[in-house]
């Protein structure tokens, strides 16, 4: 119930920050962002949009990964009408397609940029059930795989600006406090919505994407420790605020849904403040594997601190990217399929037969 109060009005944290705080507000104190470089995910609507606009406000490079070009090439417009001296490069990127998650990362560093930051902010909700072309259904593929492949392709190149420019490397992954309403074998659950031997539930996909993020989080910021490299990563919760994410399902039922919980709402700016803070703040400097909500630390769900799955989360994600590269020159046929039976996980349904490689 406190927890409750203080959301609603806003009472700031540790951070000196709270719920209803802005992005611009929280950038305020940072240092000059002139120096930065940064890539960000889903930045054509909503909370991707408000946090480009500000880290433009701030001087920082903007790389902006959009399915639409026509999109990004708007936003780009709006904030150089803003900020004339904004330098935005616009890239196209599918999240979903793994192949285009690697032609990004190609085009990219043809460029020969650095990079400070990465932003994995894109996210869909995917009301029926999808299947994305490399065979992984279309949510957490979408979320949370095409953000693995995408941070693990650019982190070399993190690592080695940062040992460069002396400059701290910073990865935000946004993720929800829905992930919290997932509880159970994740791999195991992808493995029968991807192939439908159980009932789509949007809401528990959408679930299972979130989890997989603050899962992917910790383990990255294990192994980042391990390499050395001057490089964090968190996580974040931006808050319940309505975005383009509801976009398939606009109507009557939304928006009493909507209205109903209108006192729990925030704006955009408000929402586009934790992944602003995380992303910039000197407060946040060598902090890593860490969840965030109104730009202060908070705790995940259980699932979410568990290292085990986190661990076998990220071999699983490892071994699905790699298998779809072999089935693109012609080996093998079932990715997901394919990287569970490699880690030999005796827990999900392998009836089908076993793909050639």
């Amino acid at each position: 119930m406190l927890e409750t109060v203080r959301y609603l009005i806003g009472s700031a944290g540790a951070s000196g920050f709270g719920s209803k705080s802005t992005a611009e507000e929280v950038t305020d104190a940072c240092p000059d962002l002139r120096s930065v470089t940064a890539i960000i995910t889903g930045a054509t609507s909503g909370i991707g949009a408000e946090t480009a606009r500000v880290l433009a406000r701030g001087g920082a490079r903007l790389v902006l990964s959009a399915r639409s070009l026509k999109a990004a090439a708007e936003t780009k417009a709006r904030i150089g009408e803003e900020f004339p001296g904004a330098e935005i490069i616009v890239l196209p990127l599918d999240l979903s397609s793994l192949s285009s998650v690697r032609t990004f990362v190609c085009r990219f560093l043809s460029l020969q940029l650095p990079l400070n930051l990465l932003i994995n902010n894109a996210g869909k909700f995917s009301f029926e059930h999808a299947i994305s072309e490399d065979g992984i259904e279309m949510t957490f593929a979408t979320n949370y795989l095409g953000h693995f492949l995408l941070t693990k392709l650019l982190l070399d190149k993190m690592v080695e600006t940062a040992k460069v420019t002396g400059i701290e490397g910073r990865i935000v992954n946004v993720s929800s406090s829905i992930h919290g309403w997932f509880s159970g074998d994740g791999i195991q659950y992808l493995d029968l919505i991807t192939r439908k031997k159980i009932p789509y539930c949007a809401t528990r996909a959408y679930a299972l994407s979130k989890l997989a993020n603050v899962l992917h989080t910790k383990e990255l910021a294990e192994r980042l420790k391990e390499i050395g490299g001057n490089v964090t990563v968190n996580c974040v919760h931006p808050g319940i605020v309505r975005t383009r994410l509801t976009r398939d399902r606009e109507g009557v039922i939304t928006d009493l849904v909507f209205f109903l919980t209108s006192k729990l709402l925030k704006t955009i700016p408000q929402a586009a403040a934790t992944t602003c803070y995380v992303a910039t703040h000197p407060r946040v400097a060598g902090v890593s594997g860490k969840y965030f909500a109104d730009c202060n630390e908070a705790s995940p769900s259980s699932s979410a601190t568990n290292r085990h799955e986190a661990t076998r989360l990220w071999r699983v994600s490892d071994s699905i990217v790699s298998a779809r590269q072999l089935c693109h020159t012609g080996s093998g046929s079932d990715p997901l399929l394919h990287s569970i039976r490699s880690m030999g996980d005796p827990r999900c349904d392998l009836s089908i037969p076993r793909a050639t490689t």
